[in-house]
Formats: structure tokens, sequence, C-alpha cells
């Protein structure tokens, strides 16, 4: 049984049985037949349909937005955002599809030699609980424009919102088994990889769920796109504009209660402006006000479930006890829901939980270092490499320290976002793939090449024909 519990007062919400395998052979035949005519129908059409998905996201988004909040305890403002978020990317892939995948002509030693980009077929994506909607649409739009089909095995603890995806699709006028969702919990996820009918698989979530998923698709041969945990660096240089950088730091690290792959979670600062960045950071973090998510007033919610708050719990009580400061919050909420304090630790050193872990809520660790390179070295001291921040006013030196970030994004006086227009994902323990852009939208596509003859003889080729080895 699937369970859908509000974060906010610990009651549940509604529950679902999961789908038998009588229901999951169904979906995944139903997609099989499907994936040819979506395919045919063309990037006009497709187009066409993701232009209604938008307007079906806006037309009822206050609706799926109040899901969101007390189905994992989003504030309500930001589950706005999320929603606005998904119906955007759908327009921006809508109008720039047919650009993406466009075939690629190459200089050869053909009369006319090019690349084309063609659907794999039927992808399963794995989605987490944090972004229900925007997880979810980030992974599906880009592979359904290029022609594929998707079966979404949603989080178990946000059924409501994985039924409100399909819907969405369905109302949007999306042919019947081009998007289904597939109510069943993490047990099921290896026997629809080794279906033959599953031409991939995409997950975002943990590393252990994303080390199965890897070693399941492995055994079949399938393409997988992966994007995992984050401990994400926050580096202040001492020449940062510090007011604005903790006014950021605190958003970045609060951002759906902390509970983000991309949240900024280690704040690297230059020993000569420690104090002051903490200070700034500290009181920022205080006063943000936590409630009721449904409460626009509210900035910060409850986690997503009972089990976070004691991981969370373990994390600092560990940290603290090994030397580091909570120099603000630092202890769950008493009462109804799942709520815990905003919190700062300073004196953060290696050998703590806040140094190594990944920490999924609202608790940022603060470590101090003595210049940028040792910034650098603690940035990248880190099985984890997805996001990243550098803040300081000399722009052109960021841009060089960047390129030293083992990272698969580096935001320059700024909060690490996703935007449909660039390429998202991590490298390291952080998985591997691309979302969102031109690079996304290809990876699940046969990157095909076609050979033109007959071979050229009047020496234009841009260089000599390789030797031939098979």
């Amino acid at each position: 049984m699937l369970r859908s519990i509000d974060p906010a007062t610990g009651r549940e919400l509604a529950s679902f049985p999961e789908a038998d395998e009588a229901a999951i052979e169904t979906a995944v035949a139903r997609a099989w037949t499907t994936r040819h005519a979506w395919r045919e129908a063309g990037l006009g059409m497709r187009a066409s349909l993701m232009r209604s998905v938008a307007g079906v996201l806006r037309t009822d988004k206050s609706r799926f937005a109040a899901l969101l909040t007390s189905e994992m305890g989003k504030p309500i403002v930001e589950a706005e955002a999320e929603i606005e978020k998904c119906a955007w990317t759908a327009s921006w892939m809508a109008e720039n599809g047919e650009r993406l995948l466009a075939d690629e002509p190459v200089e050869s030693t053909a009369t006319e030699s090019y690349v084309r980009f063609q659907p794999l077929g039927v992808i399963l994506a794995v989605m987490p609980w944090n972004f229900p909607f925007w997880q979810a649409f980030r992974a599906g739009l880009p592979a359904l424009t290029a022609g594929n089909v998707m079966l979404l095995k949603h989080s178990s603890n946000v059924p409501q919102s994985a039924l409100a995806i399909e819907e969405v699709f369905r109302e949007a006028g999306v042919p019947e088994g081009v998007f289904q969702t597939l109510l069943i919990g993490s047990g099921a996820v290896d026997r629809l990889i080794s279906d033959h009918r599953v031409a991939g698989v995409t997950l975002t979530g943990s590393e252990k769920a994303g080390s199965l998923v890897a070693e399941s698709a492995g055994r079949s041969l399938k393409k997988t796109v992966l994007e995992l945990g984050g401990s994400d660096p926050f580096i202040v240089l001492a020449d940062a504009d510090l007011k604005t950088a903790a006014t950021v730091a605190c958003r970045a690290r609060n951002q759906n209660n902390g509970q983000s792959c991309i949240a900024a979670k280690r704040f690297i600062v230059e020993e000569p402006v420690a104090d002051e960045f903490e200070r700034l950071f500290t009181a920022a973090v205080a006063a943000l006000k936590v409630g009721n998510p449904m409460d626009r007033a509210n900035q910060v919610g409850p986690l997503a479930r009972e089990d976070l708050i004691a991981d969370l719990e373990r994390q600092v009580t560990e940290s603290v006890r090994l030397g580091a400061q909570a120099v603000t919050g630092g202890k769950r909420i008493g009462g109804d829901g799942y709520y815990f304090e905003p919190t700062v630790l300073t004196n953060v050193r290696p050998g703590m939980p806040a140094y190594h872990e990944e920490t999924f809520g609202p608790v940022a660790a603060v470590i101090r270092v003595k210049d940028a390179e040792d910034a650098l070295r603690v940035a990248n001291d880190t099985d984890f490499g997805l996001g990243s921040n550098i803040w300081t006013s000399d722009v052109e030196r960021g841009k060089k320290l960047a390129e030293r970030v083992e990272a698969g994004l580096v935001f320059i006086n700024g909060m690490v976002a996703s935007d449909a227009r660039l390429p998202f994902g991590g490298v390291k323990r952080s998985g591997y793939g691309r979302e969102l852009s031109t690079y996304g939208i290809k990876e699940f596509t046969n990157i095909q090449t076609v050979w033109v003859g007959p071979a050229r003889t009047d020496g234009a080729s841009a260089s000599a024909p390789p030797p031939r080895a098979e």
C-alpha cells in the first residue's frame, strides 16, 4: 500500500494499492504499442501537445501546488513556482525541440553525411519526492519531445502527485500510453528494467538507489541517466559582497525546507571575512519563519517524512559532539508534523557528518579556510559533484577558479538552479548524464550516422579518409 502522509500534521491523506503484475504488464504493453505512433507523430505535433501541457499546468496551478504542499510539505509559494517552472519548460521544449533535434550535417568523404537523433522507445523514470512535479517533468519533457514514451515510477510517499502528473498529460490530449504512472514500490523496478521493451532508465535519487538501478541496467545493457545526491560547496572569498552572499546563502540552504540535491550545504569561507559572514548568515537563518506550509508567510515547512528528522538529528548531534557549534537551531520542533529548526553549524571540520555527508534538511555547515586554494581543496573534498557556488567581486578570478571545481554546475555570484536552456547533472557520486538543454534532449536518442555515397573524388572532403579497420 502506498500512503500519502501530510508532513505538517503526520496524518494520512490517502492510500493506494500497488499495481499488480497484470496492471504493470498492461501499462508496459500499451507503452510498447504506442511508441511508434508517438515517434511518427512528428516534432510539430509533439510541440503542439507540449504547449497544451503548459496550458493545463497553468490553468490548474493552484490545485496542483496545494497538492505538493499537502503531500510533501513544500511552502505553498515554492509549490506554485514549481508548477510554473514545469509549464515554462514545456513551452520552451515546444519552441526549441525542432531546433535541438535537427539533423546535423557533417563534412566527410560522402556525397552527403549527417547525424540524426532517433528516439529509443520506452523510458522508465524513477523519481524522488522532493520536487514531485519538477523532477518528473525535468526528465520527461525532453524525452517525450524527442519522441520517446515514458513510464513513471514515482516515490512511494507522493502517489497523489504521481497520478496528478499523468492527469496533466491526459488533459492536454497526449495520446494514451505516451505517459503513464505506475503505482509501484522499489521492488518492481528491477523487473521493469529487465523487460526487453524498456529501452532506458532515468533516475533522480540517492546514491544507493542510483547504484542499484545502474547495476540492473548494466546487466540488461540499458542506457541510464542518474542524478544523485550533492553536498554542494558555497565558496565565499574575502572580496565577496558579504551581505548579498549571506542573503543568498540562507535561501540556497533552506529552499524546499532544505531538501534539494542542489541546495548549498557546505559554506566554505575565507578566514578574514568568516566572522562577519557567520554573523550575517546566522541572523538570516534565525529570522526564517517556520510553520504550516500552507501559510504564505512561512518560509520553511516540515521535512517530508519522519525518518528524515531522525537522520538529521544524528548528523547534527554527532557533529556537535565532535566539536561543531550550533549557533542557531539544531533541534526537532515539538508538536505535530516533522519540523526541524533551521540550523547553522560553525567550526565544522573533517571527520564530522556535517563535513562529509549530504544533509537533507535545513542544516548548514560553515567551514573556515585560509585562502582560495584551501577553499578549492575543501570544495572538492567530497564524493559528490553536483552544484557549486563561488562568491567574489573579481568575476574573472571566479571563472578561473570554476575551472578547477569538480562539479557539473558552477554558479558565480548566484544561486544554483536548473534551467531548461542549460544542461543539468553531476560528476563523481552525483551521477552521470545530463537533463535539459541540447544535451539532455539527446540522452535517450540513437545518435545515428547517415553516409550517402558515392564517395567524393573531387578532393573537397575535409581530410583524407581514415584507414579501414572494420
